[in-house]
């Protein structure tokens, strides 16, 4: 028989450009999404990770800002979080930081759970703040976090949302290059030795308006060549525009404080770091009057039916696990006291149900991953329904869902997005014997068709032919004669999840990433995440199996972030959605699967992800909700607009 050893990986090359005529026509208008990664630390390593130079940059702070130990203070833009964690270990209780980075949040994160400190970490936009009106008391813009965005209307965005989340009185204080001394002294190129393995090389000009400082870092690894060819443009603000800006926000008091001169131990390029001046402002304006309580929302909850049978569930039933699950869903959605919630799940008249609550009903929870009628195939039948109803409702709409039922559909998807997935091949209904058998043991049989594990059991790893062939016995009379059964490459690396709440284009959060912990499971047990951990709590799985944060390397978690969203985009995924990864025994990355409306339940993979980020199970469920009001709120807008 023949078999295949599979193919070799590409080598992932950085593409150089060599010498450009303009800089500024490569920069891209939100080049700050991706920069601020380990070749940032690496780059400007020198100031930023330097914790004797944040130690002095504080006390400078402290020494105006003039606030007592339990004073709420936001550092805004935080990168990895070095000031917060100093403001931390002096003695500072209230310490919040948030920044559009999710490397750099991850890391903050990271140091915060390894150190058990009490740091707040957010990722989020600097324009669209998440947190309350009259909130903090001091508000920091640090190490020359200010002028990334291509629009000054959008530096406006941010004083503005600065004064609003400040107290009455409370102050902010903004740390940022000097602009007028940057364009008189930049060097137009430079280069140095970051270590023994790195250099960098940069050019840089001013913008065609004079505006900007715009750069190009091209990073080089002795061994590995160029590792990154980036191109950033930073804002030169001078002294009478911040305080124009300051003012336009509605900031008084404003002043310009001492300068800060940085000392790198590199002892080379500084750039915009070199020189930077301390300007504050005050948030002169009463406390926000509390608006009288808005009517609540009333949010149908949709689930699946109790009363019939489930061919999923053990014992084909819903069990008292089952109904513990959803009265934690209950317990958790009643403290959003925005919202008012009733239940359906009678799918005999769910259809007169939802007629009835029509023009009732702001929007539904569709949380019946059961699918309708509890069959699993029919879960895209509930939002078509609701559709025709032309109800609103949270998450994956009936195409979404019908692409991620079928695991052979999702991986062709990925292959067209470049996305890496594991050999495979596919078992039809009338094929018998193995002609050509692609692929090298060990592999893992699955339904094509299907979710919640439904057919795939430790049985499923099989190491020959006669396990192979007797597997998909199995699951053809679990799951039909007529249908598609996959095999896989069976991949022994990290098993992992990714999370994301949230819509494209930019309003979504990544949770951290999570691994199966099976280094307690026997040793004669596959490693895989399959029914027995999801439903038999008799199971070594069940007992055994504990979700824990990722460790990564860098490029690896770039590379499942950048093919989540991709994949989230493609698919048309809205509000929530999981995908699973598994790698290779090269540390290659390779999608499993991809999960709309994935699994609600409080102690499940999204809840946990979400519960490693800081958000407890009835926020994570707000998230849900707000993503989903947004999204229908900006579509609305767009239905009003005129062709």
């Amino acid at each position: 028989m023949k078999k295949e050893t599979g193919k070799k990986e590409k080598k992932k090359i950085t593409q150089v450009l060599g010498p450009v005529s303009s800089l500024e026509s490569y920069v891209k208008a939100d080049w700050w999404r991706e920069i601020f990664n380990a070749n940032y630390l690496r780059t400007d390593g020198d100031v930023v990770s330097d914790m004797e130079i944040t130690k002095k940059e504080i006390d400078k702070f402290l020494s105006i800002l003039n606030c007592d130990n339990n004073a709420y203070i936001l550092d805004l833009c935080c990168g990895q979080g070095r000031h917060c964690f100093e403001l931390s270990d002096r003695g500072f209780k209230n310490v919040y930081g948030i920044d559009r980075s999710h490397y750099l949040i991850t890391k903050g994160r990271t140091q915060t759970r390894r150190e058990a400190r009490t740091v707040n970490f957010k990722e989020g936009d600097a324009r669209r703040l998440p947190y309350p009106t009259d909130f903090f008391d001091v508000i920091l813009i640090l190490g020359n976090s200010f002028g990334y965005f291509e629009s000054q209307n959008d530096d406006l965005a941010v004083l503005n949302q600065a004064f609003r989340v400040l107290k009455p009185g409370g102050t902010l204080l903004i740390d940022v290059t000097e602009g007028d001394h940057v364009r008189k002294t930049f060097e137009p190129r430079s280069w140095e030795w970051i270590d023994k393995d790195y250099f960098v090389c940069r050019e840089r000009c001013l913008s065609q308006d004079e505006d900007r400082l715009v750069s190009r870092e091209v990073i080089t690894h002795v061994k590995k060549g160029v590792i990154a060819d980036q191109f950033y443009a930073e804002r030169l603000y001078s002294q009478e525009t911040l305080f124009r800006l300051f003012t336009e926000s509605g900031f008084t008091n404003t002043m310009v404080h001492s300068k800060i001169i940085t000392e790198s131990q590199r002892n080379q390029d500084l750039g915009m770091m070199a020189q930077r001046i301390i300007i504050t402002g005050t948030a002169e304006k009463e406390w926000t009057r509390i608006p009288k309580q808005q009517e609540q929302k009333h949010v149908a909850v949709l689930m699946g039916d109790p009363n019939v049978s489930d061919i999923i569930k053990p014992n084909n039933t819903f069990d008292t696990d089952d109904f513990h699950t959803i009265n934690e869903l209950k317990k958790a959605l009643s403290s959003l006291k925005e919202y008012r919630f009733s239940y359906l799940n009678n799918h005999k008249t769910l259809i007169n149900d939802l007629q009835k609550n029509k023009g009732t009903i702001d929007f539904i929870l569709n949380l019946c991953d059961e699918g309708y009628n509890n069959e699993a195939i029919k879960e895209l039948h509930v939002p078509a329904l609701i559709e025709m109803l032309e109800i609103p409702y949270t998450g994956g709409n009936p195409q979404c869902l019908a692409f991620c039922y079928d695991k052979s559909l999702v991986r062709g998807i990925a292959i067209e997005l470049d996305i890496p997935v594991p050999q495979a091949f596919i078992v039809k209904p009338d094929d018998i014997t193995f002609i050509e058998f692609p692929l090298q043991f060990p592999v893992i049989v699955k339904p094509n068709l299907g979710d919640s594990s439904f057919g795939i059991t430790k049985d499923n790893v099989c190491n020959n032919f006669r396990e192979l062939e007797e597997i998909i016995t199995a699951v053809r009379q679990k799951v039909g004669y007529d249908s598609n059964i996959l095999v896989e490459d069976f991949l022994t690396g990290k098993d992992l999840s990714v999370g994301i709440i949230g819509n494209m284009p930019d309003a979504y959060t990544i949770l951290p990433i999570i691994e199966e912990d099976y280094s307690d499971l026997p040793e004669d047990l596959p490693r895989i995440c399959g029914y027995e951990a999801k439903w038999d709590p008799q199971s070594p799985y069940w007992k055994n199996l504990k979700s824990i944060p990722a460790e990564l390397p860098e490029e690896t978690e770039r590379f499942l972030v950048a093919s989540c969203l991709k994949l989230f985009s493609r698919l048309d995924c809205r509000d929530y959605a999981r995908f699973d990864w598994r790698i290779d025994k090269h540390g290659t990355p390779r999608l499993l699967e991809v999960n709309p409306n994935p699994g609600w339940c409080w102690d499940g993979h999204l809840a946990k992800m979400s519960r490693i980020s800081g958000v407890s199970y009835p926020e994570m469920l707000g998230l849900i909700l707000k993503s989903c009001e947004k999204r229908l709120a900006e579509q609305k807008i767009q239905d009003q607009m005129p062709e």
